[in-house]
C-alpha cells in the first residue's frame, strides 16, 4: 500500500514537473531574456528524471521484477528513456532543443500511460509464464531504450524538415529567385559548406538571422544524426536478443510474428536511413525525410501489435471501452 502510493505521487509529480518545463521553453522561446527561467528548466528535467527513476523503482521493488511486462509500465520506462537525453553530458551544450523535444514526448507519454486507456494495467501483476524469464530486462529494455532515442532524433528530422521548408516557402513569398529555390533542395551542399560557399554573399534575401537559423539546422542534423546512432545500436541489441529468447521460448530464432516483422521494418527504415548518410548528396534534407518515416514506423511498431492484441506478443494489448 505505502509503495503503491507512493509511487502515485511521483507519477503526479513528474508529470507537473515535465509540464512545467514546457511552459519554460515556451516562455523563453518568446522572450530570450529570461536566463533564470532557462536554468530553471534545466533543474526541473533532471527533477522529472529522478522522479521518474523513483517511480520505477518503486514498482521494480513492490513487482519484484523489472516493470517492462506490459503497455503502461513500458510507456513509463519510455518516458524514463526520454528524460535521460537531456541530462548526458555528452549533449551538454546542445540540449537547448533537445530538451524542448524530450519534455514534449514525455508530457504526451505520460498523459497516454496515466490516462483511463491503461487504467486495468496500473496494478502491478505477477508475470505471465512467457515473460518469466532473464531475457525480459535485456530484451524489453533495450527495446524501449531504443525506441526512445530513435523516436527523439527522428523528432530532430522532424524539426528540421519544419524549419527547411518554412524558410523555403518564406524566400519564395519574398522573392521568385528560381535559382535560390534550386539550391535550398540540394540541401547537402548548404549544410556541410555554409563557410566555403557563404550564401550570405549570393544572396540579398538572407539576414544574419537567417545563417543562425542554417546552423540550427546544421546543429539538428547533426545530434539527430547521433541519437538515432545511438537508438539504432540499442534496437539492434534488443532484437538479437529477443531472437535468442524466442529460441528458448517457442523454439525458433524468428517466427514473423507481427511485432517481430514491424520491428524488422523499423530497423530496415533506419539502416536506409544511415546508408543515406555515406552519400554527400543524400545528406540533411533527404535523410531526414527517411528519419521521419521511421518516426511513424516505429509508433506502428510499437503500439500496433498492443492496439490489434494479436501474435505471439499480445500480452500488453487492451481494449478501448
Amino acid at each position: 500500500m505505502i509503495f503503491s502510493a507512493l509511487e502515485h505521487i511521483l507519477t503526479h509529480i513528474s508529470f507537473s514537473v515535465v509540464s512545467i518545463v514546457i511552459i519554460i521553453h515556451l516562455i523563453t522561446l518568446l522572450i530570450d531574456e529570461f536566463v533564470e527561467l532557462y536554468d530553471s528548466s534545466e533543474k526541473a528535467t533532471i527533477t522529472t528524471f529522478f522522479c521518474i527513476t523513483g517511480l520505477l523503482i518503486t514498482r521494480w521493488i513492490y513487482s519484484e521484477h523489472l516493470p517492462i511486462s506490459n503497455l503502461y509500465e513500458s510507456l513509463i520506462f519510455l518516458s524514463w528513456g526520454f528524460s535521460i537525453i537531456p541530462i548526458v553530458p555528452y549533449f551538454k551544450k546542445h540540449k537547448n532543443f533537445v530538451s524542448v523535444i524530450t519534455a514534449t514526448s514525455t508530457f504526451f507519454i505520460q498523459g497516454f500511460a496515466t490516462s483511463g486507456f491503461l487504467i486495468n494495467m496500473h496494478q502491478s501483476e505477477i508475470l505471465v509464464p512467457a515473460l518469466q524469464s532473464q531475457w525480459l530486462m535485456m530484451h524489453v529494455s533495450m527495446m524501449v531504450l531504443g525506441y526512445a532515442a530513435l523516436l527523439c532524433g527522428s523528432l530532430l528530422s522532424i524539426a528540421l524538415l519544419v524549419i527547411t521548408f518554412q524558410k523555403i516557402i518564406r524566400i519564395v513569398d519574398k522573392s521568385n529567385h528560381l535559382n535560390l529555390l534550386n539550391h535550398l533542395f540540394s540541401f547537402g551542399e548548404i549544410q556541410y559548406i555554409p563557410e566555403r560557399v557563404n550564401i550570405l554573399r549570393n544572396t540579398s534575401t538572407l539576414s544574419v538571422r537567417n545563417y543562425y537559423r542554417f546552423q540550427l539546422i546544421q546543429q539538428l542534423d547533426h545530434w539527430g544524426y547521433r541519437i538515432l546512432s545511438i537508438g539504432f545500436i540499442l534496437l539492434t541489441i534488443g532484437i538479437l536478443s529477443g531472437a535468442v529468447w524466442a529460441n528458448e521460448a517457442w523454439g525458433s530464432y524468428w517466427s514473423w510474428d507481427p511485432k517481430e516483422t514491424w520491428a524488422f521494418i523499423t530497423w530496415t527504415i533506419f539502416a536506409i536511413y544511415f546508408h543515406t548518410r555515406t552519400n554527400k548528396n543524400f545528406k540533411g534534407l533527404n535523410s531526414a525525410i527517411i528519419a521521419s518515416i521511421g518516426f511513424v514506423i516505429i509508433w506502428i511498431c510499437y503500439l500496433g501489435v498492443n492496439l490489434l492484441g494479436i501474435g505471439l506478443h499480445s500480452y500488453g494489448s487492451f481494449i478501448l471501452n
